[in-house]
């Protein structure tokens, strides 16, 4: 595995990490925020794995469910973790108020330690 790969990896784990702090602490609006980042991460590595990086996040998102999700090469589930996540995340990063709660932060993060797991299971780390 490249370098750059496994880089955006590590940043994954970490991102999950912080969002299990954030969660704990009751930070839910940046502990989905980081679930969210975490994925985002793991989609631009596999994407990475065919050559493909993107400047934009709706471009990495959608490479990701043609390139792996439609294609069948990932399961359909972690194209839709990814958007639900986003969804999210912009509701929590940019609204005064979001509602975030534990159990939408617990969700993500669960999804996010899932899609790491199948990434670097698909990538051979």
């Amino acid at each position: 595995m490249t370098d750059a790969r496994q880089a955006l990896l590590g940043k994954a784990r970490r991102a999950i990490q912080s969002a299990r702090l954030l969660q704990a602490d009751g930070d839910y609006d940046s502990a989905v925020s980081r679930a969210y980042y975490a994925m985002f991460y793991v989609a631009e590595a596999l994407l990475l794995s065919k050559g493909l990086t993107f400047s934009k996040h709706s471009a990495v998102i959608a490479a990701f469910g043609r390139e792996f999700a439609k294609t069948g090469e990932v399961p359909e589930r972690y194209h839709r973790y990814l958007v639900d996540a986003e969804e999210d995340r912009n509701v929590s990063d940019y609204q005064p108020v979001s509602h975030m709660s534990g159990e939408a932060a617990r969700l993500h993060i669960s999804r996010a330690e899932e899609f790491l797991a199948a990434a670097e299971h698909l990538l051979g780390s």
